[in-house]
């Protein structure tokens, strides 16, 4: 290559800017020194040097960021005509892929104004055909539960994290998660239970806000969640699997009736 090339093309660069008004375009005055741009960051770090021949970063737009569905309900409302609106927003929710296979959503049910709100993971088969939550097995087993702490269903309430059903029932995935939590949030304010009860690891990471959380080595331990507390235990499901998981479990169910002031009921 001709050791003059560089000097040619940087002298007819300089011809050219010289002569902009060739291409109608007047030449803007230079702003104040304090209104000249910084200078753009490169990969290799603040004031990394940029070479000659690469082009100026330019900053990509921010993502325009979709209120969710919730967000216009006041968390100061409180009863069952806020739980109907969150009802409505949760039955036409597509905010995640969950939304194109499901049958039914799953918001929730039971009492208004609960002394226990428990929380499992997400709907089953069951669950997804009949738009309730805990209507399988595991289901029953909670049923069970709830009658041997001295309550019936329809006195507390029953809600998942996610409201509709995980495909072949795995776990929710943690974007699934975000994108179902707000509704969950906004039920527990609405609600105001006097206690909650978590079922199993996803709800527990959910209100912990710690993703290693295992339910194993956490359950019966209360924590606070937004001045809630919550007692987590086993999931039904882990039950139906395990039977050496019953009786730890009833302890844990007896601390949420402590917690009330309350004792289980005598059998009898």
């Amino acid at each position: 290559m001709d050791d003059d090339r560089p000097v040619d093309l940087l002298r007819n660069l300089k011809q050219l800017l010289e002569a902009d008004h060739w291409f109608g375009v007047e030449s803007l005055p230079k702003p104040p020194e304090s209104e000249q741009p910084a200078p753009a960051q490169r990969p290799g770090g603040v004031g990394a040097k940029r070479g000659a021949d690469e082009a100026p970063a330019v900053a990509s737009p921010a993502p325009s960021v979709k209120p969710h569905p919730v967000a216009d309900i006041p968390s100061t409302v409180h009863g069952a005509e806020v739980l109907a609106a969150i009802v409505e927003r949760i039955s036409a929710c597509e905010r995640c892929g969950l939304c194109a296979k499901r049958t039914k959503v799953v918001p929730g049910e039971g009492a208004a104004q609960p002394d226990i709100l428990f929380i499992g993971e997400g709907p089953g088969a069951d669950e997804d055909r009949q738009g309730r939550p805990f209507v399988g097995a595991a289901g029953q087993l909670l049923d069970r539960m709830i009658v041997a702490m001295g309550y019936a269903r329809e006195q507390v309430y029953i809600a998942n994290v996610v409201k509709c059903r995980p495909p072949g029932n795995r776990a929710p995935e943690p974007g699934e998660v975000a994108d179902c939590l707000p509704y969950l949030e906004r039920q527990i304010e609405a609600l105001q239970p006097k206690v909650i009860c978590t079922l199993g690891n996803t709800p527990l990471r959910a209100l912990s806000g710690n993703p290693q959380a295992g339910i194993t080595r956490l359950r019966g331990k209360p924590f606070e969640y937004r001045g809630y507390t919550v007692i987590p235990t086993f999931h039904p499901s882990y039950l139906l699997r395990n039977d050496a998981g019953k009786k730890p479990c009833w302890e844990d169910l007896k601390a949420v009736l402590a917690f009330l002031g309350k004792e289980p009921p005598k059998r009898g």
